[in-house]
Order: structure tokens, then sequence, then C-alpha cells
């Protein structure tokens, strides 16, 4: 009874330190699941603040977007606006040159007519 006494308490305390080693290890798998757990949690915020930057430089962009087609609108305007005034200067420098040409005919005319007069007088004098 002693041997068998024995063989069991030798057989009990093996068992023990089986259970031992397996509660150790589901300690250090329980270990590395909260790990993970916090991980995963951490990697969901990350992901969850990417997506948010995301949104926000997605509506950055159209914004900008908005703007540029709004400038762009106005640049065209505004070329519109200087085509026409470039029209109306040419139009005008036309002008400005017709009457100056007039000019240098009517004073070249009003050389001659007082040169007429001139020669008028002078004749006349001379009677």
């Amino acid at each position: 009874l002693q041997k068998e006494l024995l063989k069991y308490k030798q057989e009990a305390r093996n068992l023990q330190g089986i259970k031992d080693a397996l509660q150790q290890r589901l300690i250090q798998q329980d270990a590395s699941v909260l790990q993970l757990k916090q991980e995963l949690l951490r990697a969901s915020m990350d992901k969850e603040e990417l997506h948010n930057q995301n949104v926000d430089l997605q509506r950055k962009v159209e914004e900008r977007n908005r703007l540029l087609a709004e400038y762009k609108k106005e640049l065209c305007q505004k070329d519109r606006h200087l085509q026409q005034h470039q029209t109306k200067l040419d139009e005008m420098l036309r002008q400005l040159s017709e009457a100056s040409y007039q000019q240098v005919d009517l004073e070249r005319e009003l050389e001659h007519k007082e040169a007429l007069l001139a020669h008028c007088m002078k004749r006349e004098a001379e009677e």
C-alpha cells in the first residue's frame, strides 16, 4: 500500500506540475490575447483617424477645386474685359492717328493760306 501511495503521490505531483505549467501557459496566452486586443484597438483607432483625415483632405481638395474653378471663371471674365478694352484702345489709337494726319493736313493748308495771304498783302502793299 505504501508503494502504491508513493506512486499515487508521485503521479499527483506530476499532474500538479503539468497543471501548474498549463496554468502558466494559459496566463501567458491570456496576456498575449490581451496584448493583441490592445494592438487591434490601437490599429482600429489609427484606421479611424486616417479615415477622418482622408475625409478632411478630400473636403479641402473639393473646396480648393471649387475656388480654382471660381478663379478660372473670374480670369476668363477679366480676359474678355481686357480684350474689349484692347479693342477700344486700338480703335481710339486709329482715330487718334487719323486725327493727327488731319491735323497735319490742316496745318499745311493753314501754312499755304498764310503764305497766300502774305503774298496777297505784299502785292497789295506794292500796289
